[in-house]
């Protein structure tokens, strides 16, 4: 079954505790107008393995927008598309060769997990405008006080990762689509967001739609098995569908009439892909089928059909293959798409 109480936590940042220990977590201590608040952030695995991280010190994304309207405090959240809910695949917020191992301690500066989470923290608790955003699972109020900042009634919020595509055994019971832990900064005098996202290496990177558990593709070269998206050490082998056809930019504010919407796909592989059976679909899951064989190394221009829309209001683009696997997805601000005729490029 997924989170039982999946929520998000808005406050200030005021205090915090590196993670130590058999069981670390980077501790976050958070005012949210007259109540206080604990984030328990893992940095490290409980199996002991470097937990992967993604850091969009520049972080732009539809939701932002959203999250401004919330209110200080711990606000329950739907574990469903439309709202501010984070889920790493469907969301777009990021492609899985970005994620990489660290460890939870190291020596010299910026390359441990804890140094990497404590360089934002510190920042947001320096500025006293910047703003926290952690989702995941909340806990109390208890009767007791919190076991790291002492205030009470202790409460908080855990499960500061991706809580889907656990393997069968204990962590399988949490899986869930639309429920991603995460944190999200605001820093307003820069003009800045910034997002840290986690992930466990025993986590597979595509779920089921329903469940959150592993996906399995009808796969004949890996009878059986999850799909497991390729290393971030190099370029995508062909039989490995993640970023082998990535979306490059989209024209979502056409100046023409009826509007004229497009989106170009970049071929990365050396030899051609067939398109046929693939799917775009945009923030609402509309889809539409694509067809035609794409040479290696060149682009082509799709054009956008009903019921597939891209909303100047800022969305989502996503790409999957034949079988219905996620090969690229991206996303865009109102921002970005004021301008209209303009053509927004996509990096990742």
């Amino acid at each position: 079954m997924p989170l039982k109480n999946y929520s998000l936590l808005k406050g200030r940042p005021i205090n915090n505790r590196r993670g130590v220990g058999a069981n670390p977590h980077y501790q976050v201590l958070v005012s949210a107008g007259d109540e206080l608040y604990r984030i328990a952030i893992n940095v490290q695995s409980s199996d002991g393995s470097e937990v992967e991280y993604l850091v969009r010190s520049r972080f732009e994304h539809p939701i932002t927008d959203k999250l401004l309207e919330f209110a200080d405090g711990l606000h329950a959240l739907p574990s469903a598309p439309g709202g501010v809910a984070l889920d790493f695949i469907r969301a777009n917020l990021g492609q899985p060769w970005e994620f990489r191992p660290l460890p939870m301690n190291a020596p010299g500066p910026d390359n441990d997990l804890n140094e990497k989470v404590d360089a934002f923290i510190q920042r947001a608790m320096s500025d006293e405008d910047a703003m926290i955003y952690a989702f995941g699972e909340s806990w109390g109020p208890e009767t007791k006080a919190d076991k790291i900042f002492g205030f009470k009634p202790g409460r908080g919020i855990h499960d500061i990762h991706f809580n889907q595509g656990n393997p069968p055994g204990k962590f399988a019971a949490s899986n869930g689509p639309w429920q991603d832990g995460g944190l999200i900064l605001n820093f307003p005098h820069a003009n800045q967001w910034v997002a840290v996202f986690l992930k466990f290496q025993s986590q597979a990177w595509h779920s089921e739609d329903s469940s959150g558990a592993p996906f399995i593709p009808a796969d004949p070269d890996h009878p059986g098995l999850p799909h497991t998206p390729v290393s971030n050490q190099g370029i995508p082998p062909f039989d490995v569908p993640d970023g082998l056809v990535r979306i490059v930019a989209a024209l979502v504010n056409d100046v023409s009439t009826p509007e004229h919407e497009t989106v170009t796909l970049l071929n990365t592989a050396d030899v051609p892909v067939d398109l046929e059976g693939w799917t775009i679909k945009d923030k609402a899951k509309n889809g539409m089928t694509l067809s035609g064989v794409l040479a290696p190394g060149r682009t082509t221009v799709v054009d956008i059909v009903a019921p597939v829309t891209l909303s100047n209001k800022g969305g989502l683009i996503t790409l999957l293959d034949a079988k219905g696997v996620k090969v690229h997805g991206v996303s865009y601000t109102k921002a970005q798409a004021r301008q209209p005729g303009r053509t927004i490029p996509f990096q990742q």
